[in-house]
């Protein structure tokens, strides 16, 4: 059979597909809209049977295949899943091979029986991490593709438990040449700092640019190529969870990501009839193997375990008060739901430009010890608001529980300037992962490779801080002067009370 070209499939669709969007210059790919929905894309007209999932024959003699995202038994809103018309099923491959040589950075276990990850109570951060030289490798033209450069910063849990997660950064420099990723451990939140990603999933093509956000289900199969060059981002991979838009609660049916701004891949197809490789992230274990065809036939799907993008820059921002600031809450795009009840596993967080309006209020955040892990990076712009220094392509990290905050400096600007209704965060957008609970770090991060762009978080810079309250030393003295002689006073006239009793 004649090989065609790697992208040339049309990606039109059908005219009978729900509302989807146009191509632009940025993004030659169109999508169908909705968050939650449950879609039918088809390549060609007609390969989707009606009626039913599993026809005797599907027209032009595709294979049906149904990949499950949830238990067979669920709640009707809980299942997850999604039926694919393709030409040869998944299970048309080779033997499986462990495959470290594919990356042995990637950490799933982050039990104290594992020797790579340590708890850590001292904040910390990263300078950008290094674009082109994501294998330690001194060669920046040494070739890393999307999977070869991903690298654990930390986590919880253990994927093999199926609870918990991992906070991974990626760095590529090459496009995954016949090359497939599936990650059966768990969903994926990817979110580019620097340079597109084209990503072509079992469902369609999708392009992600720096300021969106991708989540991949669990088991779908995707490559990676790079349009723009060298990329570098973060990921952030829920364990046997999924990421959903948080309740709305007092806030009404309006307000911070809305549905229809979510972006689902239209089915396309890649005829290759050459060797592919497919790396599977399973149990926290990589396994590869091979086969002669390509993964990405599928010429229809319905469902909805599906891929999905979504812009942060269309992100309603709420935070806008008279006094006092609002809970994080108001900034949260993602939830991903904990076995703990009502404590959240992770929440995805975005800072982007708005209006603080407060008056008689500390703007900047204030001084907190916080049940939850914050993990935050930078994708563009300049963010203020702890005490080090967080640039584009970096991370900081608070731990549960410990103190942080702004500098002195920032604490004595804030608490003696003039307050008027101020624009921040202008051309920036900063994001957190906000994590329940304590996460233990990589060794790879705090003392290999990644430590290396570790900046010092010196304890000394807060020997600045003056303990003002001594300042008004005498007027403290006579308010509690006069506070004395009013409680003797009331103590006189208590007892002069006592006697005309008696």
């Amino acid at each position: 059979m004649k090989k065609l070209d790697r992208w040339a499939m049309p990606l039109k669709g059908t005219a009978e597909e729900a509302y989807s969007t146009d191509a632009t210059a940025n993004d030659p790919y169109r999508y169908l809209i909705g968050f939650d929905n449950r879609f039918n894309s088809e390549a060609l007209k007609g390969v989707l049977p009606f009626a039913q999932n599993t026809p005797q024959r599907v027209k032009y003699d595709l294979y049906s295949e149904q990949l499950n995202g949830s238990a067979v038994v669920s709640s009707r809103k809980d299942v997850r899943h999604v039926w694919m018309y393709r030409i040869r099923p998944s299970v048309a491959h080779g033997d499986f091979r462990a495959s470290l040589d594919v990356n042995k950075h990637i950490e799933s276990c982050f039990l104290s029986t594992n020797p790579n990850v340590e708890s850590c109570p001292s904040q910390q951060a990263w300078d950008p991490f290094p674009l082109f030289n994501a294998l330690g490798a001194h060669d920046h033209s040494a070739s890393v593709d999307f999977v070869q450069g991903i690298r654990t910063i930390g986590g919880k849990g253990d994927a093999s438990l199926e609870d918990g997660l991992a906070i991974h950064i990626y760095s590529a420099n090459a496009d995954m040449d016949r090359h497939a990723f599936c990650n059966s451990d768990g969903e994926m939140l990817i979110l580019p700092q620097e340079g597109r990603l084209d990503v072509r999933t079992e469902l369609g093509c999708m392009m992600l640019s720096p300021g969106e956000v991708l989540l991949i289900p669990s088991g779908i199969r995707f490559s990676v190529q790079l349009p723009d060059g060298p990329s570098r981002g973060y990921i952030h991979e829920a364990f046997a969870g999924r990421h959903q838009l948080p309740e709305l609660g007092v806030i009404g049916a309006n307000g911070l990501a809305l549905d229809a701004h979510f972006c689902h891949p239209v089915a396309s197809y890649l005829i290759d009839e050459n060797p592919w490789a497919i790396t599977y992230k399973f149990g926290g274990v990589l396994h590869s193997c091979e086969q002669n065809h390509s993964p990405f036939d599928v010429i229809g799907w319905s469902g909805n375990h599906v891929p999905v993008k979504y812009d942060l820059r269309n992100f309603i921002n709420l935070v806008n008060s008279s006094k006092d600031q609002a809970d994080p809450t108001l900034y949260c795009v993602f939830t991903v739901n904990s076995r703990k009840g009502t404590t959240a596993l992770s929440e995805f967080l975005i800072f982007t430009e708005k209006w603080i309006t407060a008056e008689g209020t500390f703007r900047p955040p204030y001084y907190h010890r916080n049940m939850s892990t914050e993990v935050m990076g930078l994708l563009f712009g300049q963010y203020g608001g702890s005490s080090h220094v967080l640039a584009p392509g970096g991370l900081s990290y608070e731990a549960s529980y410990m103190p942080h905050g702004e500098t002195y400096e920032t604490w004595k600007d804030a608490t003696t300037r003039e307050l008027a209704p101020t624009k921040i965060c202008k051309d920036t957008m900063a994001f957190m992962f906000h994590i329940g609970g304590p996460i233990k770090l990589t060794q790879w991060a705090l003392h290999g490779a990644g430590a290396k762009t570790l900046h010092p978080s010196l304890p000394a810079q807060w020997e600045s801080i003056r303990p003002h309250f001594f300042d008004h030393a005498e007027q403290i003295a006579a308010e509690t002067a006069a506070a004395k002689l009013e409680v003797e006073k009331r103590q006189v006239t208590q007892d002069e009370l006592m006697k005309s009793l008696q």
